[in-house]
C-alpha cells in the first residue's frame, strides 16, 4: 500500500470529481490546480496521455484520469481542472471533471477498501474509503496511479 503520511490525526483532501464520483487525494500530492487550456497532443503515446501543455515555459504531460481508470470517457466542459503534481521527479498534469473543495477528513472517518472490491481494483492505487456527512469519497494516491507510466512516457525509463 502506499505511504499515507497522516496515518494518525487528520489528512487534508483536495476533493474532486470523475463523473458522479468523488474522489479524494492527499493534498501535499498536489501542487497547484489550473483550468485546462491548449493541449497539445502527441502521436503514439498511450491513449490514456491526453498530450502536453506549456505550464509558465515547462512542457508537461497531461495525464486523464477518466481513461487511465478504465471509466467511461465524458466530454470537458468549463469545470474540467488540471492538477498539477510532482512524481519522480516529473511534473505532471492530471485532468479531472472538476475539484470541488478542500476538507479536512479525520482518521476515524477513513474506512479499509472493501476486501469484496480490492481484488478488482488495484489496491495499491485506493487508501481506503472517506466518510464526510452522508458522501463517500475515493481517496486515491494519483501519484501511485501513474508513478510507472510517467517515467516511461517522459523519459523512456522503466521502473
Amino acid at each position: 500500500m502506499a505511504e499515507d503520511t497522516s496515518i494518525s490525526g487528520e489528512m487534508q483532501l483536495v476533493i474532486f470529481k470523475l463523473g458522479t464520483e468523488e474522489f479524494g487525494v492527499d493534498i501535499s500530492q498536489v501542487r497547484e490546480i489550473i483550468r485546462v487550456g491548449e493541449i497539445t497532443r502527441i502521436p503514439g503515446s498511450p491513449r490514456y496521455v491526453d498530450g502536453v501543455i506549456n505550464l509558465r515555459g515547462q512542457v508537461t504531460t497531461v495525464v486523464n484520469l477518466r481513461t487511465r481508470l478504465g471509466l467511461d470517457g465524458k466530454d470537458m466542459d468549463s469545470n474540467a481542472r488540471i492538477m498539477i503534481m510532482e512524481v519522480n521527479k516529473n511534473v505532471v498534469g492530471v485532468i479531472v471533471d472538476s475539484v470541488t473543495e478542500v476538507k479536512n477528513l479525520a482518521s476515524a472517518q477513513i474506512e479499509p477498501l472493501p476486501q469484496a472490491l480490492s481484488s478488482a481494483i488495484s489496491s495499491e492505487y485506493i487508501q481506503g474509503v472517506g466518510k464526510i456527512d452522508n458522501r463517500l469519497l475515493i481517496l486515491v494516491d494519483l501519484k501511485q496511479v501513474i508513478r510507472d507510466d510517467i517515467d516511461a512516457v517522459a523519459h523512456g525509463v522503466t521502473a
